[in-house]
């Protein structure tokens, strides 16, 4: 508020239940114990945040008397909440644009394969395969998820690194990304990648094994 003043309390009658305090332009100004915030007594010396009004009769005195380190504790605490909430606030917005960045990329992947197989670069069964292994990838995931919350058993990082590594990478990708699992061990995440890469190779082995044959034959 406007009117809020900062001083000190420069003497205080505890029997009498009343004080002064000295303003920063040096007035002294009179407070009543049931102006006094805090759950305890006030100190001479300590300083405080007040506003200024009348008593009945018409003379000034100092009200909502409050702590002044108590006021900086809580607002230090407020902007520290404040500065919470934008951390959360960010990381959520960039987990959301990740989110839909690896959707965009696992469809845009798909469509490649779409687009092989109907330029009769590979089989459609190639591209039954990546579906199909992208959705049983996601499911292992998911259960895995559901058995780490329950306590019961676990599939083994072995074998979800195998079915990605088998071509369902994009479903183990989505599955990171909206169910939060197995997306922080940066272990894990390392042989998810190597994954990844492994099996694109196989893939463009297979796309490029006529050219691959003729390249044999010249050498």
């Amino acid at each position: 508020m406007a009117d809020r003043q900062q001083g000190t309390i420069k003497k205080w009658q505890d029997d009498k239940g009343f004080g002064f305090i000295n303003t920063d332009n040096d007035e002294s100004v009179f407070f009543h114990i049931s102006e006094f915030k805090a759950q305890r007594r006030p100190k001479i010396g300590e300083s405080v945040i007040f506003t200024v009004g009348q008593d009945d009769q018409g003379r000034m005195q100092a009200r909502q008397v409050q702590e002044l380190e108590y006021l900086q504790q809580q607002m230090a605490k407020k902007n520290s909440q404040i500065r919470k909430r934008n951390q959360q606030r960010t990381a959520q917005a960039e987990f959301e644009d990740g989110q839909k960045k690896r959707l965009l990329l696992g469809i845009g992947f798909y469509g490649v394969l779409i687009l092989l197989a109907l330029t009769s670069e590979i089989s459609w069964l190639v591209v039954a395969w990546y579906i199909a292994l992208g959705f049983i990838t996601y499911i292992m995931y998911a259960k895995d998820k559901a058995a780490a919350q329950s306590g019961d058993w676990r599939t083994p990082e072995s074998t979800l690194h195998l079915l990605s590594m088998l071509g369902g990478w994009v479903g183990a990708m989505v599955a990171q990304t909206y169910l939060r699992h197995k997306s922080q061990k940066p272990e894990f995440r390392m042989t998810y990648y190597l994954t990844v890469i492994i099996n694109l190779a196989g893939l463009l082995f297979v796309i490029m094994g006529d050219s691959l044959e003729f390249l044999t034959e010249l050498l």
